[in-house]
């Protein structure tokens, strides 16, 4: 069995070693504590200085090797700008030899930077790159300010160490924190487990891992809408916008896709599949931009980075790319869609009073299928819910289809009235786009344990009376997705997600016996309930964009035009039936940014716009309406 292994190994590996040869050389970077981490040194060639992309991998540096450079380059080395640096970090792969417990890892990224700049292929400007783990390194090291680290692309990362991200809604997520203790062994990932409620550890872990006024140089934050680190994200960019160096405080800017966060199954950030659904208009828009980024800051490019708004993000539904200096990015209004008879999710509050009622048993939870998972035996992303849906342990509730789009963007709150005869269970909800085929994807998840519904600490929590009705609001992820004519938005209510969440064994004892992050003691069967009417509103308010709304659902407005080249550079041309006679193209924010009139060579300069979406109406003689939409990127 051993020389079987080995003689697989040796015929995989060899046709690596072969390949790649050429392209990259063994390094020692050494460290102020005298000894040395291990790197691969990737050079386009042997005679020029180039600027230097530096990645810090706890995963080993060979699997550059195998899967190619980031950026679009793969094995292209030749025609790259930049010399890159794959360095193991300390204790891990060819860096074991260099261990030290003192040490740290953000002192090892600013001895590599500084070593880099030094060297004769460096021009001495240096930035970092890579996703997750990759990325919080990549915090950790601008937070030591080297001297020559120009820029930082952090992925799907975010540096705090924080309850929720741990213990959503007080409910540990039991196989994200498995999954974290398998990756990096004794990193203290127990100390979750032994501290459920918000306590000083907590807020010592929080407050020491959130450094934003240490940051000096810009950052290119890269998230996923399907990604666990969505609102971490969102709470790094705002909070660097605010706090970092005075310098860099504008040039701070997220770049969200609809993503996974990676490391399971074949999605990873920029792949066109994501679970169950495709985004072909998203394909590869992380090295794109990762690539302009790095030109305008490493090579002093003028591409018109600057000109970038702080959110670049896309619209999922509409299936397009759109900026905005805010987030949310318009001024939003929240439709409230109450919880009604027949299942159904009304925007009129509903005349009757009644419940819906489920049972959950802990041995028989509901399963998780796909969602913001991390671990290696489940699904990642947008999967269909159907087989959730057929059990009984649930109530589901959705909207009629659509008659005009539904454009969300931001946080969709989950306002219920609940009850349950155990003196604790759990609420999860998730959120799905119903497609006219049956499909029912889930687009988000959230969960609360109604022990901790007035908080996380100690003194807030408080046990169910059988029979009370208790008022809890939930809320998912930031979302920007359109739900589109014909479909419907749907939330399932059950109170499990396993193995994603921890399951409340219903007995308001110890939630944790032994550590364990899924015992189950002594385990009872809850009925609970979802109660609806005039007295117990229970209801899902979802934020809505005015302008899009407007525009999408005004009736005077029809199709019928076309833009093209879309995404734009300097112009666009129009393809129209009927002769236009006056034309208008309006910002994000609602403002006519342009009009013409007399229109009748079907090309429009755009030279005075910058970079983003925008919306082009135009009407005829005849007096109709037409709009359509498109996108400057230059």
């Amino acid at each position: 069995m051993k020389s079987t292994f080995l003689a697989w190994l040796l015929l995989w590996i060899t046709p690596l070693m072969l390949k790649a040869q050429n392209n990259w050389e063994n390094i020692q970077i050494p460290m102020r504590d005298g000894k040395n981490l291990i790197a691969d040194l990737y050079l386009p060639n042997k005679t020029d200085t180039f600027p230097v992309v530096l990645i810090q991998t706890p995963y080993g540096k060979f699997f550059f090797r195998e899967r190619g450079l980031p950026l679009g380059i793969g094995d292209n080395l030749v025609e790259s700008p930049y010399a890159f640096v794959v360095l193991d970090w300390r204790c891990r792969f060819a860096s074991l030899g260099a261990c030290n417990p003192d040490a740290s890892n953000g002192e090892d990224g600013y001895d590599a930077v500084e070593w880099i700049a030094n060297q004769p292929w460096s021009n001495g400007k240096i930035g970092t790159l890579g996703p997750s783990a990759l990325g919080n390194v990549q915090y950790a090291t601008a937070r030591e300010q080297p001297p020559h680290l120009v820029c930082a692309i952090p992925e799907v990362a975010s540096p705090q160490f924080n309850y929720q991200q741990y213990l959503p809604g007080g409910v540990l997520k039991a196989e994200y924190l498995s999954t974290l203790k398998l990756l990096f062994p004794g990193s203290g990932f127990d100390l979750v487990i032994a501290n459920p409620h918000y306590n000083l550890i907590w807020q010592i872990a929080e407050n020491s891992t959130m450094y934003p006024a240490d940051i000096q140089i810009p950052m290119l934050l890269i998230g996923g809408w399907f990604d666990h680190n969505t609102l971490d994200n969102l709470t790094m960019i705002d909070t660097l916008s605010r706090t970092s160096d005075p310098v860099v405080r504008d040039k701070h800017k997220i770049l969200i896709g609809p993503w996974v966060h990676g490391g399971s199954g074949q999605a990873v950030i920029g792949s066109t599949i994501q679970g169950e659904l495709e985004f072909p208009n998203a394909e590869g828009w992380n090295a794109v931009m990762s690539r302009k980024f790095l030109d305008y800051y490493l090579r002093n490019v003028d591409n018109g980075w600057d000109i970038h708004k702080r959110y670049i993000y896309y619209q999922m539904g509409d299936e397009e790319w759109r900026e905005s200096t805010y987030w949310p990015p318009f001024e939003t209004t929240f439709r409230d869609y109450y919880i009604s008879d027949e299942s159904a999710l009304r925007t009129a509050l509903p005349e009757i009073q009644s419940t819906y009622l489920y049972r959950y048993d802990p041995e028989d939870p509901s399963p998780t299928i796909g969602g913001k998972t991390l671990s290696f035996n489940l699904d990642q992303g947008p999967y269909d819910q159907r087989a959730v849906e057929a059990r009984k342990d649930n109530v589901i509730f959705s909207t009629e289809s659509l008659v005009n789009d539904l454009p969300v963007q931001g946080r969709i709150g989950v306002h219920l009235y609940v009850s349950s005869d155990r003196p604790d269970t759990d609420i999860a909800v998730r959120l799905t786009d119903v497609y006219p085929d049956g499909r029912s994807i889930q687009l988000s998840e959230s969960i609360l344990r109604m022990r901790f519904r007035y908080g996380f600490t100690v003194r807030d929590t408080a046990f169910m009376n059988p029979g009370d009705v208790y008022p809890i609001s939930i809320y998912f992820d930031d979302l920007a997705h359109t739900f589109l004519p014909n479909h419907q938005l749907r939330i399932i209510i059950t109170s499990s997600n396993y193995p994603h969440y921890n399951r409340n064994m219903n007995t308001g004892k110890e939630m944790y016996p032994g550590h364990n992050p899924d015992t189950l003691l002594n385990a009872l069967i809850a009925t609970n309930q979802i109660w609806f009417g005039p007295d117990y509103p229970s209801r899902i308010q979802v934020p809505i964009s005015n302008f899009a709304t407007a525009v999408n659902e005004n009736d005077q407005f029809e199709s019928g035009i076309t833009v093209f080249p879309n995404p734009a550079w300097d112009f666009i041309r129009i393809g129209s039936d009927p002769a236009l006679e006056k034309v208008s193209i309006y910002d994000l924010q609602g403002r006519q940014r342009k009009a013409y009139t007399g229109y009748s060579l079907n090309k429009l300069s755009l030279s005075e716009l910058e970079n983003g979406l925008y919306f082009l109406v135009a009407s005829d003689k005849q007096g109709r309406v037409f709009n359509t939409k498109f996108i400057l990127s230059r």
